[in-house]
């Protein structure tokens, strides 16, 4: 493992290269969150990519997941996972073979709760493979949305819990997450569809995805208001007003928010004066 100092750095490097999104939110926080937050963020990026993977086939991706799930609150996690991501060097990213090192990014008394949310969402997902993404039903998705991104609402509370005795409401952190999933369903439709993916509910039209991602947003708006002005509020400001705005442009034809659009809205919550 190399000194904590170069594997921060290296860890901000590769936030910026995997999910401009949410490095923007990371990088203001303050140092001891920035990292906890960043370390379980890749730890979860890392099993998204075996989940996503082009070319990896599923019972391939169910033996990484499962696995996974199985090793990752073991001792000796960084030989483990050598042995295991081994056949699969050449076609897994750089961000999941260093999965260890992301885990040895979180600060000790944290790193349970890292561990755990990962192990649940590697297992999740590997059920969700073995499925083939048949999503026939609300409560399909319901229980596909919690173990993607319901699980990282969840998390995220332990930190801000464990951080600043910040006290959240863990089911309007489940809807925080699924909204925002919800958004990237709707997004990335026929880039899933192309792949032979499809999330939507059987019988439902793109106004059912929006009446459901609308309403958890709704709940994340909740969630926000219980929360004080400062880093962690901001934080989740600025996931929650993209998704908003992400929505506003798709039903306005477009297929994703401008480059501009994205700078203008988070230039206007970065500068405010009540942040």
């Amino acid at each position: 493992m190399k000194d904590t100092s170069s594997l921060h750095k290296e860890a901000m490097d590769m936030l910026l290269h995997t999910s401009r999104t949410f490095f923007i939110p990371i990088s203001l926080l303050p140092s001891k969150l920035k990292e906890t937050v960043a370390a379980a963020y890749l730890c979860m990026r890392a099993i998204d990519e075996i989940e996503d993977h082009p070319e990896l086939p599923s019972d391939v991706k169910i033996h990484l997941l499962h696995t996974i799930s199985l090793v990752i609150e073991e001792s000796n996690l960084n030989n483990k996972l050598n042995v295991l991501f081994e056949p699969y060097k050449s076609v897994l990213p750089e961000v999941t073979l260093r999965l260890a090192d992301w885990a040895s990014l979180c600060p000790v008394s944290m790193l349970p709760n890292v561990k755990m949310a990962t192990a649940r969402m590697s297992k999740g997902m590997a059920q969700w493979v073995s499925k083939q993404w048949k999503i026939k039903s609300e409560e399909d998705l319901n229980d596909y949305t919690f173990y993607v991104a319901g699980l990282v609402g969840l998390l995220l509370a332990d930190i801000w819990q464990w951080h600043e005795e910040v006290d959240t409401d863990r089911e309007l952190a489940v809807a925080f997450g699924r909204g925002l999933q919800a958004v990237n369903i709707i997004r990335n439709r026929t880039e899933d569809l192309s792949r032979g993916v499809n999330f939507w509910p059987d019988g439902w039209e793109l106004d059912d995805m929006f009446e459901y991602a609308k309403r958890n947003l709704a709940l994340a708006d909740t969630y926000l208001k219980g929360i004080k002005r400062g880093p962690i509020f901001t934080f989740c400001q600025i996931p929650l007003v993209l998704a908003n705005a992400t929505l506003d442009a798709i039903k306005a034809g477009h297929q994703k928010l401008s480059r501009t659009a994205v700078a203008d809205l988070l230039k206007g919550i970065t500068t405010s004066p009540t942040q």
